[in-house]
């Protein structure tokens, strides 16, 4: 058995950034295209990569608050709902989303390929915060409105696994509580 014993601390103490907190500078291209690349080596049964990335910069992110905004009117969504889903968007220095793209497959149900995208976001949001980025994953009614998904790029069968936020953490976040593992535990020995 070979222990990192950083990773398992890294592990350990991880936080999430909130959103909110994140700021310029974001990550530049090739500096996403490592996060992207860590992020990718998840479980995937069959290779199926049933997930894929779309990353906004901060002319889309200005667009889609935007449209978000409207959008929400559209609905009939609370207007102070609507507002904080389109700000933030509008003050995220970058989001990338992981948009759960599941594939054809008589082998491979489609459930494990929404757990593979899930696993995507945590791996990604894991990968910034090691790389000394802050990140956070979030979703809201905007990631399953189908016209904004349409905006996004993404088909009929796509949807979006999760927004996840990146740029420069200001500040660390206090500890919140954690799970009681004992509490959640079962045992089975026999």
């Amino acid at each position: 058995m070979s222990e990192n014993p950083e990773v398992m601390e890294f592990l350990l103490t991880r936080r999430s950034r909130p959103a909110k907190m994140l700021h310029a500078p974001a990550p530049d291209s090739a500096q996403l295209a490592r996060l992207l690349e860590a992020a990718a080596r998840v479980p995937d049964h069959g290779k199926l990569e049933p997930w894929r990335f779309v990353v906004l910069e901060r002319a889309a992110l200005a667009r889609f608050a935007d449209r978000i905004l409207a959008r929400g009117a559209e609905l009939g969504i609370d207007a102070e709902k609507a507002a904080k889903a389109a700000s933030a968007f509008a003050e995220s220095p970058m989001i990338v989303a992981v948009v759960a793209s599941p594939k054809p497959s008589a082998k491979i149900p489609e459930i494990e390929q929404t757990l593979s995208a899930g696993a995507v976001c945590l791996g990604l949001v894991n990968a910034a915060l090691a790389s000394g980025w802050g990140a956070n994953w979030l979703t809201g009614w905007v990631a399953s409105d189908k016209d904004i998904l349409k905006e996004l790029g993404l088909s009929a069968q796509e949807w979006v696994a999760g927004f996840i936020h990146i740029g420069t953490a200001q500040a660390t976040p206090p500890e919140r509580p954690r799970p009681d593992i004992a509490a959640l535990t079962t045992w089975m020995a026999e």
